[in-house]
């Protein structure tokens, strides 16, 4: 993730303390020197939605062979022993399993904080209040579009309205609640119209996804925004953070998987704020780039340990089988794994010549996989020129 709005404001969100903490620098197996790394973990694959870009392929249906609620606790345990700090519990549609706040009640008892990544669309006054007496950090609902763009986006009718009253039920008693937007070519067009709606409904955060193209996703590559509408859309986000600076909005605007925004962020700044652009680089520097396979991991709903969820095609071992933490630090059994804790000096193409290597650290190995079939090829979702990462 790339907090533009701590970057272009300095001001102070509860991830910052592990984007942009010292103790980061150097690890292998964690977000900070102490810590396992934030783990996302698909609690089911049942889905009330059939979103396009779905990297799960979720759909309505019961998926056999998902933990029990015993294996979860189990695999609770073992996050906690391996101190890890955020679960952020996705899906499908993880309000969909039946056990889910049992789970995150035991998972507070056990240290961890719990976040949600949900389609919002079954988060009634009721539900709203149970995530908030479960003291659940953070709920982020995605919204893909406006009104009818969403619903062909999520695949049905009046999911807008529903996302938008999950939202709205959360603000009413105080839960933190924020946006999830993957850019894409269906929905370019209505960022503006999201920024307002943000302003309207004052949503205190809102995460702006780079498409990556995996399960149905993988069929969109063409559907993907260019390069240049990528560095608009930046564009826009920048200036979006800088305007509610001004007006006293309080929104936390980050942008995700496609670190390459944090090199375009710099740059532009260096132009127009030689001050901001310098605090950039201090903080670029500490964070070190995708961290996949180091500080972030996925955990699907069968209990298969992967890089981060789009890319559910290496798995490295199951929590039914071997402890997450054994599973994690454990380079033996799997090159990939390896590989992503010091992947330098294996990545080809522009990656491996980018003079900001160091702050990026090789962008999204998913999409590069998926369009050349080299898990360490450079990532084709890089907009940044030849000539702005030092190749001449």
């Amino acid at each position: 993730m790339i907090g533009v709005t701590k970057l272009l404001t300095d001001s102070n969100h509860f991830g910052d303390t592990l984007r942009y903490a010292h103790g980061s620098q150097g690890q292998k197996n964690g977000a900070v020197a102490g810590h396992g790394p934030v783990v996302a973990w698909n609690v089911s694959r049942t889905c009330n939605l059939h979103c396009i870009h779905c990297y799960s392929d979720s759909d309505e249906i019961e998926y056999p062979g998902e933990l029990t609620t015993a294996e979860a606790k189990k695999f609770i345990d073992d996050l906690a022993d391996f101190n890890v700090p955020v679960l952020l519990l996705s899906g499908g549609e993880p309000l969909m399993r039946p056990d889910i706040f049992e789970l995150v009640e035991y998972a507070r008892s056990k240290g961890i904080r719990t976040t949600f990544s949900t389609n919002g669309t079954l988060i009634t006054p009721e539900v709203a209040a149970k995530i908030k007496s479960l003291e659940v950090g953070y709920v982020g609902i995605s919204l893909d579009g406006i009104g009818e763009n969403n619903d062909r986006f999520r695949g049905k009718e009046g999911a807008f309205e529903d996302a938008l009253a999950g939202i709205r039920n959360c603000l009413a008693i105080g839960q933190r609640v924020g946006l999830r937007f993957t850019i894409n070519r269906h929905n370019l067009n209505d960022m503006e119209n999201i920024f307002r709606v943000i302003e309207e409904e004052k949503i205190p955060r809102v995460c702006f996804y780079h498409l990556v193209y995996s399960g149905r996703g993988g069929a969109m590559m063409a559907e993907d925004i260019t390069h240049e509408e990528s560095r608009k859309a930046m564009d826009l986000i920048m200036e979006k953070v800088l305007e509610f600076e001004a007006k006293g909005i309080d929104c936390e605007i980050l942008t995700v998987d496609n670190h390459c925004d944090i090199v375009y962020l710099y740059l532009k700044m260096k132009d127009r704020f030689p001050e901001k652009a310098e605090y950039i680089w201090k903080l670029m520097q500490i964070n070190g780039g995708n961290r996949t396979g180091i500080a972030f991991s996925n955990v699907d709903s069968q209990g298969n340990v992967h890089p981060d969820q789009f890319t559910q095609n290496h798995t490295f071992g199951n929590v039914k089988e071997r402890p997450f933490g054994e599973i994690w630090t454990d380079t033996s059994k799997n090159e990939i794994l390896a590989g992503l804790k010091d992947r330098k000096p294996l990545l080809k193409g522009r990656c491996a010549k980018c003079q900001w290597l160091n702050v990026c650290n090789g962008n999204f190995r998913a999409r590069a996989e998926a369009v050349t079939g080299d898990f360490w090829e450079s990532d084709p979702a890089c907009y940044l020129t030849d000539e702005e990462i030092g190749i001449k």
